[in-house]
């Protein structure tokens, strides 16, 4: 009964569609046959929520309740349409209550507000949810993950679209690097996710609203075009069409670094993603992601960097302009302080040659093709520093200092451009 009452509680403060989704959420065993048992095993990432400490993220963070009440919300649906519809709606109240809790509109639990590891690792844990479903008719499991995965990562989130109000499109990243130390954050993602749906002031005097997606770290879904997805509304003419775009990640210690230059190709490898999985690219054989579109081998920046690099508290920002390349007629990587040559091979943009150059690339390469003239680029984060060194305990004074100085100098820095 306490979850059932907690259940309605969430469906009070929710959409009326997902409220009526949850209505009949102690109905799940009935006649339809539905049943929530381990039958799939875990990917790599779904893995490490068997470490207590990731599990912890969601129970002490407030967000428990949408985890617990997902199984019989799924167990509601009758149909595969309506499948959707709860996969859907319970992305997108994920979403939100990840953007509410990082925004202070929601009860925090006892982890900090503006953390972006609880929306992380909740997802993750209802994608298991998810896979441990056997209703009582045929569903596409692949789409219906998809789905949620979109939803609870912010794509379908609009512009309000209000009259003189400009509009920033941006993204984050998921945390990574999580086998070695599970507890890591990506404060790429902890800022957009306090930046979603708020107006800041330009430096021109005008009024922006920012939107934002949260996107994971794996080389599958950016074959699947979750990048595209993500920008392409927003490149196009219309009431949500933005005025500046900025894909962000995390990079370097103690700097931010805006790229002059994002590369074609991927080279990361022996890095792996959060799956585990390798891109086929190194930097002596760097290799074109599955599906890529045509396009240049590098593109540089649009973004206003002067006035951004301007913004140097806490934290310095620089503007990066070193590629790797392998020049016309060589065969060999060659690293270049002053970008690109005529003809070479993209290797490495600034951002190396991982996720966080290819979400430069694919963003901004879809900006030439469909709004050639708009500011679009990437800004690299400090590293977030000062996780506790007891590894059992989740958060430090230190750790939640560093996050907060990082997303407002991101909203600084954003707040630089003159549109």
């Amino acid at each position: 009964m306490t979850l059932l009452r907690r259940t309605a509680g969430l469906a009070a403060a929710l959409t009326g569609t997902l409220a009526a989704l949850l209505a009949p959420a102690a109905a799940h065993a009935d006649a339809g046959g539905c049943r929530t048992v381990t039958t799939a095993a875990p990917d790599a990432e779904q893995a490490r929520l068997q470490d207590a400490r990731t599990a912890a993220f969601t129970e002490r963070s407030g967000l428990r309740d949408l985890l617990r009440g997902f199984p019989a919300a799924l167990c509601s649906a009758r149909t595969a349409h309506r499948a959707e519809q709860v996969v859907d709606a319970w992305g997108r109240a994920l979403w939100q209550a990840g953007v509410d809790r990082a925004q202070g509109r929601r009860p925090s639990g006892e982890l900090p507000a503006r953390d972006d590891r609880p929306l992380y690792w909740t997802r993750l844990a209802m994608t298991v949810r998810l896979a441990d479903w056997q209703p009582g008719f045929t569903v596409d499991r692949a789409g219906l993950r998809a789905r949620f995965e979109d939803a609870s990562r912010g794509l379908g989130d609009r512009f309000a679209a209000a009259p003189g109000v400009r509009r920033i499109f941006v993204s984050g990243f998921d945390p990574y690097g999580l086998d070695s130390e599970p507890r890591r954050a990506n404060p790429s993602g902890a800022a957009v996710l306090q930046l979603n749906g708020r107006r800041i002031t330009l430096a021109d005097g005008s009024t922006a609203e920012v939107r934002a997606v949260v996107l994971p770290v794996r080389y599958r879904d950016f074959d699947e075009g979750i990048v595209e997805r993500a920008f392409g509304p927003h490149l196009v003419p219309g009431p949500q069409a933005a005025d500046l775009i900025t894909s962000i990640s995390q990079g370097y210690p103690g700097t931010f670094t805006l790229e002059a230059w994002a590369g074609r190709a991927r080279s990361a490898d022996p890095a792996t993603d959060n799956v585990a999985a390798l891109s086929g690219g190194t930097t002596r054989h760097p290799v074109d992601a599955p599906g890529l579109a045509a396009g240049p081998q590098f593109i540089r920046t649009t973004l206003p960097t002067d006035a951004m690099t301007a913004v140097q508290q806490p934290y310095p920002v620089l503007l990066n302009t070193p590629v790797t390349e392998i020049p016309a007629g060589a065969t060999d990587p060659v690293v270049r302080t002053d970008g690109p040559t005529p003809g070479s091979r993209a290797v490495a943009g600034g951002g190396g040659g991982y996720l966080s150059n290819e979400v430069a690339y694919r963003s901004n390469r879809l900006r030439l093709d469909l709004a050639p003239g708009l500011p679009g680029g990437h800004l690299h984060t400090p590293v977030l520093t000062g996780l506790p060194a007891d590894r059992n305990r989740l958060t430090a004074p230190e750790f939640e200092q560093n996050e907060a100085a990082i997303a407002d100098q991101v909203r600084a820095v954003l707040s630089s451009a003159r549109l």
